[in-house]
Parts: C-alpha cells; structure tokens; sequence
C-alpha cells in the first residue's frame, strides 16, 4: 500500500480507510512538524499542533478537493490556521519545557563553538519570530522544507514572481534585524 500517489491515498482515507490515511500522514508528518516547531519555537507545542493538525486532517478529508494544489498545500493552511490561533491565545501560560532549549555539542566540536553556534541559533530564530507571518512562512518552506520558488507559489497562492519578491524583501528584513541585534538596539 505504500506505493499509492497520494491521489489515491486521499480517495482511499477520504472513504474512511485509515491505512491510506496513515501513509499521508508518514509521508508529511515530519515536514508539519518542522513547520510548526519554527513557527511556535517549541517541541511540545509542536508536538501538540502536529497531532491536532493530523487529527483535523483525518476527520475533513472527505471535504477535500483537489483544486490543482499539492495536498500539502492542504496540511499547511490547516497547520498555519492552528499555530494563528495557538499566537492568538493570550491565556496560554508561558512555560517552556527545559528540553526545547537544550542544546547539543556535535562530535568534535568544542563547548565554546558551540555555545557561540546556538547563540548564533537563537538570535536567527528571535529575528524570524520578528517578521510577520507570511514572511516567517516563506523562511521555513524555503530553507527548513528546502521548497522551490513554484512550490511556495502554489502553496502561498501567489505568483512565482511575487514570491521572489518576498523573499528578497524578507531577506533584507532579515539582515536589518540581525544588525539591530548585533547593535544592542
């Protein structure tokens, strides 16, 4: 069953086959979760998004329509409209679970390049968490998702052209805000 396109994966989970549905969701879980952990920028949060993402997934897959976009396409809106709502939530308690900052020293690497390479991490993760969101999304498909120019287009709904164009923007976006940082300001 794991040779099925995801077409007939779809037609098959939407008539309530949870095989099929389990290969979709091993075939994208690690690419929803990534998305997730850069936007939230923590392991249990992500981990929770995840699996409601998936759960949200499997109970409307029978609405799903192939309308010329990757069913990926799919899983992120249903992704960027939980994690919208997970920044919305003013309630939530500001705990972070010790393991989300812990970070490991690579085979050979000295303790000081690494506390310089996650510092390093860290004022690049809180510089993304700056910009807004549309931009923050077009950072992780690209570079965490290493998606191309007319995949983003398709997923974000915009020409190749404009997708370019954001990217440029974000990157100087980006540079100013590392700058502001490097500059205590």
């Amino acid at each position: 069953m794991d040779e099925l396109s995801d077409d007939d994966a779809i037609i098959l989970a939407g008539q309530g086959d949870t095989d099929a549905f389990s290969i979709l969701y091993q075939r994208y879980v690690k690419r929803i979760y990534n998305y997730i952990f850069y936007r939230t920028g923590s392991q249990h949060d992500a981990e929770d998004l995840t699996e409601r993402v998936f759960f949200r997934a499997m109970n409307h897959i029978h609405n799903y329509h192939n309308r010329g976009l990757p069913f990926t396409a799919w899983l992120y809106r249903i992704a960027h409209n939980l994690v919208a709502n997970w920044h919305r939530d003013s309630h939530r308690r500001r705990e972070v679970p010790l393991e989300d900052h812990t970070h490991t020293i690579r085979h050979g690497e000295q303790p000081e390049s690494a506390l310089v390479r996650n510092q390093e991490i860290e004022s690049l993760l809180d510089a993304m968490h700056k910009l807004p969101e549309e931009r923050q999304n077009l950072i992780i498909l690209k570079f965490v998702e290493h998606m191309s120019n007319e995949e983003i287009a398709r997923i974000m709904g915009r020409s190749e052209g404009a997708i370019k164009s954001l990217y440029h923007r974000t990157l100087l976006s980006l540079r100013d805000e590392l700058g502001k940082q490097i500059r205590g300001e």
